[in-house]
């Protein structure tokens, strides 16, 4: 099949629609990510978790800083992650609501 200029154009931006309806819909899951039970309650280590609703320009450090600014934030940020079913390396989305542990 041979398609003209116009038809390859065409099939190109349903095409990169496509694509990027498929990245929108994996961010929006994403952002759903730990939107579970966000009552305060203990952690088997014995701390009160927090609800936190990320901000734009947050990360996972930067929330783990301010929870417990004493803190290893390494650690910290296992934790959130930890309890909210986040893998390593999981980047948090403006909206977002994580299960954070507080001294």
């Amino acid at each position: 099949m041979r398609l003209t200029r116009r038809g390859r154009v065409v099939v190109v931006v349903i095409a990169a629609a496509i694509v990027l309806f498929a990245l929108w819909g994996a961010g929006a899951l994403a952002a759903r990510a730990g939107s579970g039970d966000h009552r305060d309650h203990p952690v088997p280590d014995g701390r009160k978790v927090v609800p936190v609703v990320v901000r734009s320009g947050d990360t996972l450090w930067g929330i783990a800083g301010r929870a417990d600014p004493a803190a290893d934030p390494r650690r910290e940020v296992a934790r959130i992650q930890e309890l909210n079913g986040l893998p390593e390396g999981a980047l948090v989305q403006p909206g977002q609501r994580l299960r954070v542990p507080v001294p």
